[in-house]
């Protein structure tokens, strides 16, 4: 059985797991219930009742959703919550022993893995899809249309607080046009990975933009400003095609194939879901959940507008999911 608790480096996340992604076997021992009904009743499919909690990501929040819509179908009977308070408040959570499934967008960081450890949490990192994080802009944006990792920096940097405020102080060739600036806040596991692999260190970021949780704040404020720009996954992109516009990063566009190929770096990522290895032991319906999740994540997938695995990917799921037996 292979060990629970599974961490990794964000910054070689995608390289790493292309070819180790799956569902690791589940510990059945250690951990505490999460609250909600300790188990089904019923026992066979379509027969289960009970609840199934989840917090975290907002960008993996709407994959969530999707799996628990078609989810629903079979186990009518099942009632599945998705909170959506960010990766790191879904941790604090998950952590604390609130939650069943914690929705992530970046892998669990050190200290939030040691919580978990104090509190006798024992989990299993899922990754259960692929996005792809991408720089907006606006529409009428026609000269930032493919900006380079150090370009974005350049913007984003906390040395560039109050100094990088025109588009022209990024290229002389931009237009006299004040830049107003959005992206995820600080508990989005969005916002960890954006400036760790755009300012060289995670958190590092001016101050002087407007963050928050809700993705579609950034996309409100962008479509509302010809200046602005932000980041944010890409499927909120793909949903809101016309309102604003995603840009190429060192002349690669966010999309299913270069995410999925591993060209679009380093903006390229997997999706997560923790589960609380008690919780799938003890509470058939989280456990008929996770099993259905990662047996239907091409459709899942499709259903939230995020790319999907490999086929590689799916093939080594497909066998951690038999070893559970």
């Amino acid at each position: 059985m292979k060990e629970a608790i599974v961490r990794k480096t964000t910054a070689k996340i995608f390289a790493s797991t292309a070819l180790v992604i799956g569902v690791l076997a589940l510990s059945a021992c250690g951990g505490q219930p999460s609250a909600g009904e300790s188990a089904g009743s019923g026992g066979g499919a379509g027969g289960l009742t009970g609840s199934v909690n989840t917090d975290g990501s907002s960008t993996v929040g709407p994959l969530t959703e999707a799996a628990a819509d078609l989810f629903r179908d079979e186990e009518a009977g099942v009632n599945v919550s998705v909170a959506t308070s960010g990766t790191g408040g879904g941790f604090k959570t998950f952590c604390a022993g609130e939650t069943d499934i914690s929705n992530a967008s970046r892998p669990i960081k050190d200290e939030e893995a040691a919580e978990c450890e104090a509190a006798g949490i024992e989990y299993t990192e899922i990754i259960a899809a692929n996005d792809g994080l991408s720089v907006i802009v606006n529409p009428e944006n026609d000269w930032a249309e493919d900006l380079s990792v150090e370009q974005l920096n350049t913007i984003w940097g906390p040395e560039a607080e109050g100094k990088i405020t025109n588009w022209n102080q990024v290229d002389p060739s931009f237009p006299d046009q004040p830049i107003v600036l959005f992206g995820a806040g600080t508990d989005s596991g969005t916002f960890d990975y954006f400036t760790e692999e755009i300012n060289g260190e995670d958190g590092a970021i001016r101050t002087d933009y407007s963050p928050s949780e809700d993705d579609n704040i950034t996309i409100q404020g962008v479509a509302g400003d010809k200046g602005a720009i932000g980041f944010l996954g890409l499927s909120y992109v793909e949903e809101n095609e016309g309102v604003i516009k995603a840009i190429a990063v060192d002349g690669v566009l966010p999309s299913t194939e270069t995410v999925q190929d591993g060209t679009y770096t380093p903006l390229g990522r997997p999706l997560f879901i923790y589960v609380n290895n008690a919780s799938y032991v003890d509470k058939e319906p989280v456990k008929a959940f996770v099993d259905f999740y990662v047996e239907n994540s091409a459709k899942i997938a499709e259903r939230a507008l995020f790319v999907p695995l490999t086929e590689e990917q799916v093939t080594t799921a497909t066998d951690e999911l038999a070893s559970l037996g």
